[in-house]
């Protein structure tokens, strides 16, 4: 999720899961499955695990587990019962996204609720400058088969995560009255926007590339249905955080050419960044990432007409 995001790296490898946990998954795959390879993969709320798991024929299936491990973080914001739901309208998307094999959303038969899903090739790319604007176009292009999506309205309306009931810039800020005109901003009416199936946290870390092209996206557990402006202003914020603002004005605009025309409001930079928000004693940003952001939220601003100094 965006605030471990901007947080920074997790070092911490998540805990395997337990014997009773893949006695389950060899089940899912029927009589003789036998898990061979159990690997940690990388996650914020999840705790993900790549497995290699052989039927008794021999064939050999490349999965992931996930686990809800902090049940107390359950909600209708982040479940399992949410990303079923969103696994199942990708079915049929011309996108690659991962397919569920089974699930126990309810930790019934698992040490914590769990997905098991299909490893897709790739891994999250990491573009130098002569590659980058080949990637942001394939990033962009990506969106144009996912937004469409049949089937939308049944899944939750997007909601962002932080409310602003809290409204102080960043422990680290230098530049305090910019996250207090984002504030003023982002608290006015959200513009009218026509709603559809979005990912609500695309993100480069959720999309995996091999040879230069985008192979899946992943991790659709706060699918919902909202304004598509939603996918275009996280990833914008999050190529800045990585690249520079540069990099979410090439992507914007990327999304403009690909998509035949779209207008954006910069409303929708301001809300989806002030998710990183609010700290807590234990969320407190790193001044290099508070700085980077600074940086974004003043090229957005300039956009808006408000002064930025």
């Amino acid at each position: 999720m965006t605030r471990s995001q901007a947080s920074g790296p997790q070092v911490q490898a998540p805990p395997p899961p337990g014997e009773q946990t893949l006695r389950w998954v060899e089940q899912c795959l029927g009589p003789g499955a036998e898990v061979k390879m159990v690997r940690p993969l990388g996650g914020v709320r999840h705790v993900n695990h790549a497995l290699l798991v052989a039927s008794r024929s021999g064939s050999v299936h490349r999965l992931v587990l996930r686990r809800w491990a902090d049940r107390a973080a359950l909600d209708a914001e982040f479940s399992p019962e949410r990303e079923i739901a969103a696994l199942a309208l990708l079915a049929g998307c011309e996108l690659p996204t991962p397919e569920l094999v089974a699930a126990d959303p309810a930790g019934a038969h698992c040490d914590a609720p769990a997905l098991l899903i299909t490893r897709l090739i790739g891994h999250p790319a990491r573009p130098g400058p002569d590659d980058l604007p080949e990637y942001l176009i394939q990033l962009a292009a990506a969106l144009l088969s996912v937004h469409p999506l049949h089937g939308a309205a049944t899944m939750p309306p997007y909601v962002p995560a932080n409310r602003l009931e809290v409204r102080l810039p960043p422990k680290h800020a230098a530049r305090p009255d910019l996250w207090e005109r984002a504030f003023d901003l982002a608290g006015a009416p959200a513009p009218e926007a026509a709603p559809c199936f979005i990912h609500r946290d695309y993100r480069p870390d959720n999309t995996l590339w091999s040879y230069g092209r985008l192979t899946g996206v992943v991790d659709w557990s706060t699918a919902s249905y909202g304004p598509a402006a939603v996918d275009i202003a996280q990833m914008r914020w999050s190529l800045a955080l990585r690249y520079g603002p540069a990099a979410a004005d090439e992507f914007l605009g990327a999304f403009d050419r690909v998509s035949g025309g779209y207008a954006h409001n910069p409303y929708w930079d301001l809300r989806t960044l002030l998710d990183v928000l609010p700290e807590t004693p234990d969320h407190v940003l790193p001044e290099p990432r508070v700085a980077a952001l600074e940086d974004y939220l003043a090229s957005v601003l300039s956009h808006t007409g408000a002064p930025t100094r």
